[in-house]
């Protein structure tokens, strides 16, 4: 069954861990209540920096942080849409989108939108 992916790196400060949690806790539970069928946050382990490209540069990490990886399923594009429309319109996200109150610098973050290629 196809699906479709939003995938987020971002660089978050190593003091700034348990507060980042403690978001994408909140903020995974309001996904799945508008229908993502997975949200999963991941904090680097084994992560190196490259020769030409790596998780840590493409982030510009400071030795004080870590790297995050995240991904929200969807069943369709269509139906990411949707559930982030309303996602972006719920009032328990309001404060969560200051960027002066994120733990982490927003503007190092990237993401983006993935059809499902192969699924095992």
């Amino acid at each position: 069954m196809p699906r479709y992916v939003d995938g987020f790196v971002l660089p978050v400060p190593k003091d700034n861990i348990e507060a980042y949690r403690k978001i994408a806790r909140k903020a995974g539970k309001i996904w799945r209540e508008h229908g993502a069928l997975e949200y999963i946050e991941c904090v680097a382990d084994d992560v190196k920096p490259g020769k030409r490209t790596s998780f840590p540069q493409s982030v510009k990490l400071k030795a004080d942080e870590v790297v995050v990886f995240s991904w929200i399923v969807y069943s369709s594009r269509k139906q990411r849409d949707a559930i982030n429309a309303k996602v972006m319109a719920d009032p328990r996200l309001k404060s969560m989108m200051d960027p002066k109150a994120m733990p982490f610098d927003g503007q190092r973050m990237f993401f983006g939108g993935f059809k499902t290629l192969v699924e095992l």
